[in-house]
């Protein structure tokens, strides 16, 4: 491999991804000069911009197509988490559906440290980014470089779902990002005109050409450069060469939960043991790197339809309902999701024409870690979210899938439904439902963790989210979040990219 070449700007980010494209748009608006290194292409592939093409992308050239080692408590399968490899990130492949998550999330990251992430310090950052369909207000935002509009004219199952629930007892939730999240509604969506708009396309697209922006694509990242225990860039490769990206003032790992902690690991910082291990020289022995994996649990309940079903205008995920295990929870553990397409079942038949609700769990206790296959960059590392470990997961996800088979019983439904394909009829029992769940449990793609932020011994970013122990470097994601917020993680992860922003311009005044 040639030898390396350099170029400078004030910050070099890692990932164009949610929360990288937001802290770009920011920082370039300041007046600092930012060199973005990402490791998939641009984002000219057609289906991304589809609302309704984001099935096709899976194991596409823009996915990463992760695969979990075998999960033990799932009856030892490895599982597919598709996450972003192009500008955009997961914002380009994701369900667009836009959920902050429960105040209570953000106020249990302050008590355990993490000062500025309570609520009331974060919902400023939220409105800020929105321009809003319903305009300004306490809960939304206007004029930000994000469009969040409504569903116009909801899929015809899609309103048998929310029809069903209502029947049955669950409220009307106008907006889940206000008041009252607790109910069934349609979802609030990053789609403005029929178009995706990923958080690059919202945030960093209009400024493409700005002087002090440089984007390159197709690059992956080996390690953060370390000089004098300082990070002053990063060394990545494109096209069978070695460059340097170096910062004259910050480097930001923004590439997701499974990309920061990968890098981290291969420039010696992480588990000094497991570095070791692997001939990785240790620069700051940090335990926490890797560790604290998780994710939203996720599993299909899959209905043949009496017939085929229309088109949709809009997204395929429309609707969801959130709900509670226990009625003495005062929050939301439970968001079963209405997809009126198949979502296949691991395992299940799969019918010519049908629909999914799809039972999840949003609280989920079990933690895994992602640890290095070898030193070797290129290699993919070894993903274990350790699913369902935790027995209180299986039992929630069990009572998700009743509330589900409920709804899909519901008289609402009788005209599209011509019978349960998964679990199917001969699950009677909780013992049937359980041997179901750890069959074909999947998740929501919503990976957290991994980079917890803290004040703790096994954290690995402080609040303002600079890498314990290495000056000028910081993380930028969804790793940083110390549990997963109840809700799709897309608008969190921008909210990290907006309070980065203000986290490294304040420290750059």
């Amino acid at each position: 491999m040639s030898a390396a070449t350099s170029s400078e700007h004030d910050v070099v980010i890692v990932g164009a991804g949610s929360s990288g494209s937001v802290l770009t748009r920011r920082l370039l608006d300041a007046g600092l000069t930012v060199h973005v290194v990402e490791a998939g292409p641009a984002d000219d592939e057609p289906a991304i911009h589809d609302p309704r093409g984001w099935p096709g992308l899976w194991h596409s050239d823009v996915d990463w197509a992760v695969m979990t080692v075998p999960q033990k408590h799932a009856a030892g399968r490895s599982l597919h988490w598709p996450r972003g490899r192009v500008l955009g990130g997961s914002s380009s492949l994701n369900g667009m559906i836009y959920v902050r998550g429960h105040r209570a999330d953000y106020d249990a990251w302050a008590y355990q440290g993490c000062t500025g992430w309570d609520w009331d310090s974060v919902l400023p950052l939220f409105r800020r980014s929105e321009d809003h369909a319903d305009g300004a207000g306490h809960w939304h935002g206007a004029g930000g470089h994000l469009p969040v509009t409504r569903i116009a004219d909801p899929h015809p199952t899609s309103r048998a779902f929310v029809e069903a629930a209502l029947s049955l007892g669950h409220p009307l939730t106008e907006d889940f990002n206000g008041e009252h999240m607790v109910g069934v509604g349609y979802n609030h969506v990053t789609i403005a005109d029929d178009r995706r708009m990923s958080a690059w396309r919202g945030f960093v697209e209009p400024v493409r050409d700005h002087s002090g922006l440089t984007v390159t694509t197709g690059a992956l990242v080996h390690r953060v450069v370390v000089e004098s225990g300082r990070a002053v860039g990063v060394e990545y490769e494109s096209d069978g060469q070695l460059h340097q990206a170096r910062a004259a003032r910050e480097t930001v790992l923004s590439g997701g939960a499974i990309g920061s902690p990968q890098i981290l690991l291969h420039s010696g910082i992480g588990p000094a043991d497991h570095l070791t291990e692997l001939g990785i020289d240790v620069r700051a022995d940090l335990p926490g790197v890797g560790e604290n994996l998780h994710d939203h649990l996720l599993i299909s309940n899959v209905y043949a339809a009496s017939r085929p079903l229309p088109p949709g205008t809009g997204n395929l995920l429309e609707a969801q309902l959130f709900a509670s295990s226990d009625p003495a929870r005062t929050v939301p553990d439970l968001q079963p999701l209405f997809i009126h397409m198949v979502l296949p079942a691991d395992g299940y038949p799969v019918p010519e024409h049908g629909y999914t609700i799809a039972p999840g769990v949003v609280r989920p206790l079990s933690r895994g870690t992602l640890r290095l296959a070898s030193a070797d960059p290129g290699d993919a590392p070894l993903v274990d979210p350790n699913l369902l470990a935790e027995p209180h997961d299986l039992e929630a996800l069990v009572d998700a899938v009743e509330i589900c088979r409920e709804i899909g019983g519901a008289a609402a439904f009788d005209t599209w439904r011509e019978t349960e394909v998964a679990p199917g009829p001969d699950a009677r029992t909780r013992d049937d439902l359980r041997e179901y769940v750890r069959r074909a449990v999947t998740t929501y793609h919503h990976q957290v963790g991994t980079c917890r932020m803290g004040v703790d011994s096994l954290s690995v970013v402080d609040p303002a989210l600079r890498v314990h122990g290495m000056d000028g470097l910081r993380v930028a994601d969804a790793s940083v979040m110390p549990s997963v917020p109840s809700g799709n993680t897309n608008a969190p992860a921008i909210m990290v990219g907006e309070k980065a922003a203000d986290l490294i311009l304040a420290d750059h005044a």
